[in-house]
Parts: structure tokens; C-alpha cells; sequence
């Protein structure tokens, strides 16, 4: 098992950084990969069924997560082209490779249209990842696609329930082949169960999995978070598995309810991880998987079905993008994006094998046909955008995503006593005000306010994103962890340089290493403070207020190049030593030269009359 883990993360590592540098994409890379170490070339794996089931689990994360990022009135707002676009979508190409099948190549009514209802259905997987590794997902042409792979998801359940009424065994054999635990019910039990089911994962996280969180979180022991973020996505998934229902459906449902939950973008940050590396390790069994050597037997056949596929695809696709009025510079986008085979084929591919409804011979040549339409889809993107690109119309390709307002925006990570003070005054002024903080009571009442808060780690780049660091004028770094602000100035400049900081310095030892850091905005937490009351401590002592306020003056002017100073020798203790004397001597100099300026000062001014004195 290590040495098949050591195998797929080794040709990974290879693959995936050399297509992304000749602009193919990672998912290219991992396919690519998969073919490499697959058993028509290298042999260094064999059957890939296993192993796909289990990366399969990377499709179910990534729906978790897209989930995360629609709020319930969001997906209310996509209801006509989920259910209209999607619909269609799969009705129109399943009737049409039904037709071509059933009349073209012969086969039984029954087969032809197990085949329809497979290639129907697209790669989730790989539309999604591609459109969002280059930024059209939140296009026009990104977001129909989306609601057509929604819909699909959804259609699976039905296309599941019909499968073993297209078979050619018998009633008794169909009856056994069904997993689910309520294979035996009636029809009317199956659609209570999976309504329950719905509803009580709904319920769930409204209502229950808020508390859990912040409980956990109170424990700030991240990787508990974590644990508990994996153990939701995986016991939801079980359970609508169990009832015979999609498990990417039912965590798709989660994320949608907890999409407005304090908490959602740590559970992005802490499942994304996962996410990628499944994902990847689908991606590459997929290029494992593919039959050279029945490509090798039947090449011009197989590559006649994959053109055909993504032609009739295509164009029932295009057809429909003209009807719901997508951007007419995005629909060919929107063709090519859908146009391949899915992941949900392989599984319905299985259980047509096991209910007879195809031959042995052509499951597998459905099979390759899949596989080779996915592989080349990332492809075909890459033409598509790289064509785009040298095109000379003056018009562009499609329409640039709307963007964050970027003006008068600050984020502060920290939102306690110190960063309060800084978050009224900017408020005050009208700027936007973004809070970062890993508090649940202090995130649960700015909540309360109508604050824009995010729950979190601010040292996570994620979540940093999340809260529009690349768009942000200011990042205010008020927590008082010196280890932990000296973690996000280093995330922050690395991922996002043109971002301005605004430092808290815990004490006189934080300060230095901020100097040394070259951070030029930065402030010691009681150093203010702590001076105004010097201050006004002298007054009380029978100084001048005006006197007063000079020697405080002078006293921070003289500190703060100290501290210029001294940052350098911090860490000698024999040199700081030194070096601190001579500036506390120095101090006391410069405040009795003062002094005595002063007094010279005010004695030759007494020669002078104060009658004669006018204002103005």
C-alpha cells in the first residue's frame, strides 16, 4: 500500500508542475500522470477500481465546498437554469445518443439508452476544477455550467432507480443487485426515507452543527476543528450512500446550510487540503485506467464515438446556451466545458455490467470513451483560451467577473480591546471594515451587529482570501501573539505584496524583530498609554502643562530612535547593555538641555513687558 501511495504522489510530483509550467493545467498533469505510471506504459499499477471508489471522495469534498460558497439564496436565484438548463440538458442528449445507438450502431433499446443516460452526464470533477484553476467560474457560461452539473448530480438518484428495470435478467437477479439498505422497500418507503434524509441533514446544520463548532472551538486546538469538519463530510456522505442516494448530493446540501455559518470559511480552509489531493488522485486513476490496448484494437471506432460524443454534446449544449440566452462570447465556453463524459458514468458503467444491460466488451468500450472525452476536455479548454487570447477582435472573449470593490476596504485580524479602538475610528470614516478572529462569543456578537466577520486562523492564507486580502488597501494586524503576527506578516507579503500593514507590537522585544522585519507601521500595544499618563503625572507634580508635554514629546522622539538603534544590537546582551546606558544618559541629557534652553529662554523674555505684549 505505501509503495502504491509513493507511486501516485511520485508521478504526480513530476507531472502535475510540468504541465502547469507549458500552460496545460493540473488537471492535465494528473492524467497525464495516470497514464504514465498506468499498465500500457510503465506497469507500475494495475486495477485502478479501488483505488477510484476511494479518490472518488474528492468529488464528494469539492461539492461540499462548492455548497460552502452558495448561500440558499443564491441557489434560489439559479432555480430556472438548474432546473430548466440542466434538465434539458440531460433530456435533449440522452434522446440524442439514444437515437444513434439504437438506429445507428444497432444495439437494443434498452442498451442504447443506459448509454444515453451515461454520457449525459459530465465530469464534475473536471469541469469545475478547470474552470476555476482559470477564473471562469464565476462567469456567465461558469455559472450555467455549474447549475447543469447541479442538476446532473440530482438526476443520478433516478437514473440509479432505473438502471435494474432496463435489465435482461431476471426480476429476482435485479432485486439482489441493488447495495442500499432500502433495496427492498417500496417505491413509496424509498422516496419517505430519502425525504427524511434530506430534511434531517438540513435540520442538522442549522440547528445543531453551529453549537458543535463552537464548542470545538473554544478548545482552539485546530486539528480537532479539522477532525470534526472531515467526520461530517464523511458521515454524511455514508448515510445518503446507505439510503441509495447521491452522497455529492447530500454534502452539497450541508454546505449550502452552513454557507451562512460563522465558521464556514475555516471549514473551507481546513477540507480544502483534502479536496485537492483526492481530486488529484482521481484524476490520475482515470489516466490509469484507460485501455491502450483496446484503443490500440478498435482506434478508429473509439475515437470516431469520443469525436461524436463531444459533437452531439456540444451542440445540444450550444443549442441550448443560445435558447437560455447565455453570453454569446461564452457559449461555445459553455459547449466545450460540458461536452465530456462523467465520473457517475464509471458507477452506472458497474452496475450495467453487473445487470447484464451490456456485454462485458461494451462496458469497456464505453468505458474508454469516457475516460478519453475527459482527458481531452482540459485540452480543449486550453485551445479554446489560448485562442481566445490571440484573437484580434477588439472585443473580449467574454465578460471579465465582477470584482470586489477594492477602495476604502481594511481587514483587521483581531478584534479585541486593541483592535476595537481601530475598527470604530476606521468605521467612522467610512471605511469597510472586515474582522478576522478566532473568538466564538466575540465573532457571534459582531454578528449580531451586522459586522463582516470571518472565524479563523488570519495566519491561513485561505481565509485571508476569504476576506478580500487581494483586494484590500490595509491589513491591521492586532492580535497579541507576537509568534503568530510575525506568521501572517510573512504569509501576507509573500502571497499578497501590494497589501499595506499596520502592525500591534506586543512589547519592546516585538518591536525589534518588526524593525528588523522592516514593517514601518507599527505600535507598541501600552507605550501610548503609558506616556499620556507620564504625562500627566508630571502635571500633578507641579510641571507646567506646557512643559509637561514637551519633555512626552521629546521622550518619544528619543525612543523611537532608540529603537532604531537598538534593534540592531538586540540579541548581544553585552552591546545592548552598553548601547542601552548610553541612551537612558542621553535621554537625561537631552531633557536637561531642554530644560535649560528653556530657562535661558525665559530669562531674557522677562526683561520684556507683558502690557506691551499683543495678541495676534
Amino acid at each position: 500500500m505505501l509503495t502504491l501511495a509513493l507511486i501516485y504522489l511520485g508521478a504526480a510530483l513530476i507531472a502535475v508542475p510540468i504541465a502547469k509550467r507549458l500552460g496545460l493545467g493540473s488537471v492535465l498533469g494528473y492524467l497525464i500522470a495516470g497514464i504514465l505510471i498506468g499498465p500500457f506504459v510503465l506497469s507500475l499499477v494495475g486495477d485502478q477500481t479501488e483505488v477510484m471508489h476511494f479518490a472518488e471522495f474528492g468529488v464528494v469534498m469539492m461539492l461540499f465546498l462548492i455548497g460552502l460558497e452558495l448561500q440558499p439564496s443564491r441557489l434560489w436565484t439559479l432555480r430556472h437554469s438548474i432546473v430548466g438548463l440542466g434538465g434539458l440538458q440531460v433530456l435533449l442528449s440522452t434522446g440524442a445518443i439514444f437515437a444513434i445507438t439504437y438506429y445507428g450502431l444497432g444495439l437494443a433499446w434498452q442498451s442504447a439508452l443506459a448509454i444515453g443516460l451515461m454520457l449525459a452526464l459530465s465530469s464534475t470533477a473536471i469541469v469545475i476544477q478547470s474552470l476555476e484553476e482559470k477564473g471562469w467560474l464565476k462567469l456567465d457560461a461558469g455559472q450555467n455550467s455549474f447549475s447543469v452539473l447541479l442538476f446532473q448530480d440530482i438526476a443520478v438518484i433516478p437514473i440509479l432507480a432505473l438502471m435494474p428495470l432496463l435489465s435482461f435478467l431476471p426480476a429476482s437477479a435485479v432485486d439482489g443487485s441493488s447495495h442500499s439498505l432500502v433495496s427492498d422497500w417500496s417505491a413509496m418507503g424509498k422516496v419517505g426515507i430519502s425525504i427524511a434524509v434530506i430534511v434531517t441533514i438540513i435540520l442538522a446544520g442549522k440547528y445543531i452543527s453551529t453549537p458543535i463548532f463552537r464548542y470545538i472551538s473554544q478548545t482552539h486546538m485546530r486539528e480537532i476543528f479539522t477532525v470534526f469538519a472531515l467526520f461530517l463530510v464523511i458521515a454524511i456522505a455514508l448515510l445518503m450512500q446507505t439510503v441509495g442516494l447521491s452522497p455529492a448530493l447530500g454534502t452539497f446540501l450541508a454546505g449550502v446550510v452552513l454557507a451562512e455559518s460563522e465558521f464556514r470559511h475555516e471549514l473551507e480552509a481546513d477540507i480544502e487540503p483534502f479536496k485537492g489531493l483526492l481530486l488529484g488522485l482521481f484524476f490520475v486513476t482515470v489516466g490509469a485506467s484507460i485501455d491502450f490496448g483496446l484503443l490500440a484494437e478498435n482506434s478508429l471506432l473509439i475515437l470516431l464515438l469520443v469525436v461524436g460524443l463531444v459533437a452531439i454534446k456540444g451542440l445540444v449544449l450550444y443549442g441550448l446556451a443560445h435558447l437560455f440566452s447565455i453570453n454569446s462570447r461564452q457559449r461555445l465556453l459553455f459547449s466545450l466545458a460540458l461536452a465530456q463524459g462523467g465520473e457517475f458514468a464509471f458507477v452506472l458503467l458497474s452496475l450495467s455490467r453487473e445487470l447484464s444491460i451490456l456485454s462485458s466488451e461494451e462496458a469497456s468500450i464505453v468505458t474508454l470513451v469516457v475516460a478519453l472525452s475527459m482527458v481531452i476536455t482540459p485540452l480543449l479548454l486550453m485551445i479554446y483560451d489560448r485562442a481566445q487570447k490571440f484573437q484580434k477582435s477588439s472585443a473580449p472573449a467574454f465578460d471579465k467577473p465582477e470584482e470586489i470593490e477594492a477602495s476604502r476596504h481594511v481587514i483587521i485580524a483581531g478584534y479585541g480591546r486593541f483592535g476595537q479602538v481601530i475598527g470604530r475610528l476606521l468605521k467612522a470614516q467610512g471605511y469597510e471594515v472586515s474582522v478576522l478572529d478566532h473568538s466564538p462569543s466575540q465573532i457571534d456578537l459582531l454578528r449580531r451587529f451586522g459586522n463582516k466577520v470571518f472565524y479563523g486562523d488570519a495566519a491561513r492564507k485561505e481565509l485571508l482570501e476569504a476576506a478580500g486580502a487581494n483586494t484590500a488597501d490595509l491589513l491591521v494586524i492586532a492580535i497579541d501573539d507576537p509568534h503568530k503576527t510575525i506568521e501572517i506578516i510573512d504569509i501576507a507579503r509573500k502571497h499578497y505584496p501590494n497589501l499595506k500593514l499596520a502592525v500591534r507590537a506586543r512589547d519592546r522585544r516585538h518591536a525589534y524583530e518588526l524593525i528588523r522585519m522592516k514593517v514601518g507601521t507599527f505600535n507598541r500595544e501600552t507605550f501610548d498609554s503609558a506616556l499620556v499618563l507620564a504625562v500627566e503625572s508630571l502635571k500633578l507634580l507641579g510641571n507646567d502643562d506646557i512643559d509637561a508635554e514637551r519633555a512626552g514629546r521629546l521622550f518619544r522622539e528619543h525612543d523611537v530612535e532608540s529603537m532604531n538603534l537598538l534593534a540592531e544590537l538586540w540579541g548581544d546582551d553585552h552591546s545592548y547593555g552598553v548601547a542601552i546606558k548610553q541612551r537612558m544618559d542621553d535621554l537625561t541629557q537631552v531633557l536637561a538641555q531642554d530644560t535649560e534652553a528653556k530657562d535661558k529662554f525665559n530669562t531674557c523674555d522677562s526683561t520684556v513687558n507683558p502690557n506691551e505684549v499683543k495678541e495676534g
